[in-house]
């Protein structure tokens, strides 16, 4: 059945227009002033309302194997509790375990992920190192719609990967034309201070950004970019969290080299108090990594958002009850790391960013969707509110209000990071695939309803270009034995 949004202001990226948008069969067939109503469609009533994009979240871990134990939000549970905040696409990450095939552990989880509500995509993460891993890789872009490879620079003894692992991955990732992200925080710094801390008696959550000042971040992405820089691979730098990382990737991007940057909304909102108060459960619902800073890092991160350095918003979305946090009790290292935010993420960056006049309205759609449907190579089929797009969209009232809580929101996690916070501007409907999938607060996702989104390598213009770039600014050693 058709729908016919009438009346709204359309906000994508570049612009925005008064106009209605007429969607059918899980497109978006015409975006224009007064579109006349196709017999038997629905019609909603977008007067003083945005409609954008579906939200993308580049960062979400679903039932995610880690630490000893599971994240309690499945694929359908997640999907939902994003499409009732406005978020209609999320990327995933498969993480093997060393030595198990990327083959086979991807397999795994698009097996997990069937039960989605909305549409997904997965990167994929490269813990270890052999010729199967080179060839599964390939695999991987040739045949299965993944243009996007993880490296965890921490988590040392468990999926942590080296230099070595790094030269290899970033040079098959090359060839292929896929993207690699690292996870930018130095693993042997943290491992050595979390071992210091516990023998001196810190064992509570406050060790937790103790043992991973933004020192270690800062050092990672330092080194992330100049390997990226040396092999002439594009670079996508997760969850950054401090001002030592965005200010590595504003020099790097200054120097033309292709760094991309993602700031999640609770670093943005969240500082490091939380990790000091007395009760233990509270504490431990924080823990994440990297770990929520102080206060001056946060407006250094709203800056690089506002000046374009780092380009994407995410969640991180990875979510673990207080039994599950409670196998940290008594040493901080056993905390599993994760915090919730796929349902709130829309509805608290434009609450504290287009509210506060640090985004425009254009500006949070770039940040929220199209962003991410560029770098990750879906664009225009997601990001964008326009004729052959999938249609996915949200109509956004601007003067709604939502108080955010554990007690009333659709994740499944007992915990809200934001817990408390009023936020003015909600969705009041969201779209999938041209179905609304949440109206005025009813929630009404269909498990198995999202679709895998295969996501194109670059073209080879575009690694052609960054090879180019790299003779001409190489570091200076090489330069010298070039010539």
């Amino acid at each position: 059945m058709a729908i016919l949004i009438r009346g709204g202001t359309v906000v994508n990226a570049d612009a925005s227009q008064r106009a209605d948008v007429l969607v059918e069969g899980g497109v978006i067939k015409a975006v224009a002033p007064d579109l006349p109503v196709p017999g038997g469609a629905e019609t909603i009533d977008a007067g003083g309302a945005y409609v954008m994009p579906g939200g993308i979240d580049p960062h979400t871990h679903m039932e995610l194997p880690f630490m000893g134990t599971v994240a309690s939000e499945d694929f359908f549970s997640g999907t939902s509790a994003a499409a009732a905040g406005g978020t209609t696409m999320i990327i995933d990450f498969v993480i093997p375990n060393p030595k198990e095939r990327l083959l086979d552990a991807y397999n795994k989880w698009r097996g997990w992920a069937e039960k989605a509500a909305t549409d997904y995509s997965l990167h994929v993460a490269v813990t270890w190192w052999d010729e199967s891993v080179s060839r599964d890789m390939g695999t991987l872009v040739e045949k299965h719609g993944v243009n996007s490879f993880k490296h965890f620079m921490a988590y040392k003894n468990a999926i942590m990967a080296d230099d070595e692992i790094l030269v290899n991955s970033f040079t098959r990732a090359r060839q292929l034309g896929a993207l690699c992200t690292v996870h930018a925080e130095n693993g042997e710094l943290v491992f050595h201070l979390q071992q210091e801390l516990i023998k001196a008696g810190v064992t509570g959550p406050e060790g937790h950004p103790l043992s991973r000042p933004p020192a270690v971040e800062g050092e990672a992405a330092n080194r992330a970019i100049r390997l990226a820089q040396v092999l002439a691979v594009p670079l996508y730098i997760v969850h950054n969290s401090c001002h030592e990382a965005v200010e590595a990737i504003a020099r790097a991007r200054g120097e033309g080299q292709r760094v991309f940057g993602e700031v999640l909304a609770g670093h943005l909102l969240v500082d490091d108090s939380v990790y000091r108060n007395k009760d233990f459960a509270t504490a431990a619902a924080y823990v994440m990594s990297p770990p929520f800073r102080p206060k001056e890092h946060q407006a250094a991160l709203w800056r690089a958002l506002q000046a374009g350095h780092v380009q994407t918003t995410a969640t991180d979305h990875c979510c673990f009850c207080a039994p599950q946090k409670a196998m940290g009790r008594d040493d901080f290292t056993k905390i599993p790391n994760g915090t919730g935010g796929v349902e709130d993420r829309m509805q608290v960056l434009w609450h504290h960013g287009v509210n506060t006049g640090r985004l425009t309205p254009n500006e949070f759609v770039a940040a929220t969707s199209a962003n991410a449907a560029k770098i990750f190579n879906i664009y225009p089929r997601k990001g964008v509110v326009a004729a052959g797009s999938d249609a996915d969209l949200v109509v956004w009232d601007p003067k709604r209000t939502r108080r955010i809580s554990a007690k009333t929101h659709h994740q499944k996690i007992d915990f809200n990071i934001f817990e408390g916070m009023e936020v003015e501007g909600v969705n009041v409907v969201t779209l999938s695939q041209g179905k609304i999938v949440w109206r005025d607060g009813e929630l009404r996702s269909v498990k198995g309803a999202g679709r895998y989104v295969d996501r194109p390598p670059f073209p080879a213009y575009y690694t052609a270009l960054l090879q180019k770039t790299a003779r001409e600014r190489p570091l200076p050693a090489l330069r010298d034995a070039a010539e």
